[in-house]
């Protein structure tokens, strides 16, 4: 496999080919400036089209991203209104709705639970059956080591999916569908709607509640400081972003080649980019690339440069 550098120069030459004919093109009539277009035609393509297409045909996946420069609203994207199975990137919303609804005092209770409740990839809930854990800490096995039954009991938490899914209205994700809890969650079937969203309405609801007002500041820093903790994470956006940039993101993945990443990056001395990059496979049993990730990152850096 070739390194993401040599991979970020071929993509680039790509795009720049794409680019040349479309030369003067630009109209002022675009809310916010757009350096990759919809592969839906929602914007004209602007070359990078070209580089995620390529990453697609490589790769024999359907990618979906969304990035946005938050100092200048500069904005990638490709396929940004394709609904993908989101599986444990929600995760990072979950903890942001039990973080909001809880004081710290809460936050620190004890959550009682049983055996039954256990679920596949629980490496952190499954260790303290006996004894619960506080709140807290079960935010915290969700977000760092994507346990699936601290996750449920996030649901539980908040009322159920119904209950993550109007938090997320709050913010002005009305895109979003929460229906299901783990195992059920990552089936992610194509075609059925449910446990679905779009890299857009993913890039937005992480913005709100680590960059906006969603949260108030202290809950923020909590959150914040998870996501730049994870460690799971290594070979998807921060493999694909220049070194010294700090990101924090939240990864799922699920059937059918499902793999997504999204990330708050922080370049040093220049403001945030948020990227959500979404993707799966037509296979129900195919295995997920995190290279595909990555270097669809790398092109979300170059495009905005």
């Amino acid at each position: 496999m070739p390194s993401i550098l040599t991979r970020r120069a071929a993509l680039a030459a790509a795009a720049a080919l794409a680019l040349t004919p479309l030369a003067g093109c630009a109209t002022a009539e675009t809310a916010a400036p757009v350096a990759g277009a919809s592969a839906s035609g929602a914007a004209p393509d602007t070359g990078y089209e070209a580089a995620f297409a390529q990453l697609e045909s490589e790769y024999d996946a359907r990618l979906g991203v969304y990035a946005i420069d938050t100092g200048t609203e500069e904005v990638v994207a490709y396929r940004p209104d394709d609904r993908f199975a989101y599986c444990s990137t929600h995760k990072a919303f979950s903890a942001a709705a039990v973080l909001d609804q809880n004081s710290f005092e809460e936050l620190d209770e004890v959550v009682r639970y049983t055996e039954a409740d256990l679920v596949p990839h629980s490496p952190v809930t499954e260790q303290h059956v006996d004894t619960g854990m506080p709140l807290i800490d079960l935010v915290d096995a969700a977000v760092l080591q994507s346990d699936n039954t601290a996750a449920n009991l996030l649901f539980a938490e908040l009322g159920g999916p119904s209950g993550l899914q109007a938090a997320l209205r709050e913010t002005g994700d009305d895109v979003t569908h929460v229906d299901r809890v783990y195992p059920d969650l990552a089936e992610a079937t194509p075609g059925d709607i449910r446990d679905t969203s779009t890299p857009q309405a993913m890039a937005a609801t992480l913005r709100a509640y680590t960059l906006g007002d969603a949260l108030r500041p202290e809950k923020r820093e909590v959150l914040v400081d998870m996501l730049r903790r994870n460690p799971m994470s290594g070979e998807l956006i921060r493999a694909g972003v220049p070194e010294g940039w700090v990101v924090g993101d939240k990864t799922g993945a699920g059937g059918y080649g499902t793999r997504n990443d999204i990330a708050v990056v922080w370049p040093p001395d220049d403001a945030p980019i948020v990227i959500a990059i979404m993707s799966s496979r037509d296979a129900e049993d195919a295995q997920y690339d995190n290279a595909l990730i990555a270097e669809s990152a790398a092109v979300v850096v170059d495009a905005l440069a």
